[in-house]
């Protein structure tokens, strides 16, 4: 075969190449969104569980989701800004933290009233799907330099983003159901957000210290072990 046939079929070859990227590293990007929504979901549900409608949850869950898409594939297009300026990722890391310390300073089990929202005014719903927003916005710099890191092609990374959004919505809603029969859960998701917020900054000041991702993991999933191991009794529930 000559140089000119050759040269020909680099396009060619080279479109194998991409494609065969794609097949062996969406499903670890799909796998990577699936593990970081997980604390997100708990903390969406959360936040949204503050809303009395199931009505008003479902809208608020569904406008804020469909709304960080957008932000989360804006975040891919600008992922080497995030890593340039890491101050954007001490922002994120910042936000996460100040929710874990509002969750057990402020809303504890004797102050329930300012844990949940009667009122469900347009202002409240507003509120809650801002609320909603930007807690999805500052896990989503986490997320976004992990698959950049796995992956530079933004089609493929913007595919792994779509498809752990679609997954957040459904593990959001099951995690609202899930609030009301493990005791547990909603702390295990809170101290999950400020080990994401640690991460974080860990990174940022730290960046010359690797420490292996699946420490990360195996300290995420032993925490949602003890979310999930205490259920609401049974006596409890009849009552209600």
């Amino acid at each position: 075969m000559d140089t000119a046939s050759l040269d020909y079929l680099t396009p060619l070859l080279n479109g194998i190449d991409q494609w065969s990227e794609f097949a062996t590293l969406l499903p670890f990007l799909v796998l990577l969104e699936l593990i970081l929504s997980a604390d997100n979901a708990v903390a969406l549900a959360s936040i949204t569980k503050r809303l009395d409608s199931i009505e008003l949850q479902q809208k608020s869950l569904n406008i804020g989701i469909a709304i960080s898409l957008i932000f989360r594939i804006l975040l891919i297009l600008a992922a080497n800004i995030i890593i340039k300026y890491p101050i954007i990722q001490i922002a994120a890391s910042v936000y996460l933290i100040s929710i874990v310390l509002t969750k057990f300073t402020i809303n504890n089990p004797t102050n329930d009233e300012s844990s949940s929202i009667s009122n469900n005014n347009k202002s409240s719903f507003i509120k809650i799907t801002f609320l909603l927003i930007a807690t999805d916005l500052a896990f989503s710099i986490d997320s976004v330099t992990a698959a950049v890191a796995i992956s530079d092609q933004i089609l493929l990374v913007i595919i792994g983003a779509l498809i752990g959004v679609i997954a957040l919505r459904f593990t959001a809603d099951l995690f609202i159901r899930w609030l009301d029969i493990f005791v547990q859960l909603e702390n295990a998701g809170y101290f999950a957000v400020a080990l994401v917020a640690i991460k974080l900054l860990f990174e940022v000041t730290f960046p010359n210290i690797v420490i292996p991702e699946y420490i990360f993991y195996i300290l995420l999933g032993f925490v949602f072990l003890w979310g999930f191991s205490k259920r609401v009794p049974l006596n409890s529930n009849e009552n209600e």
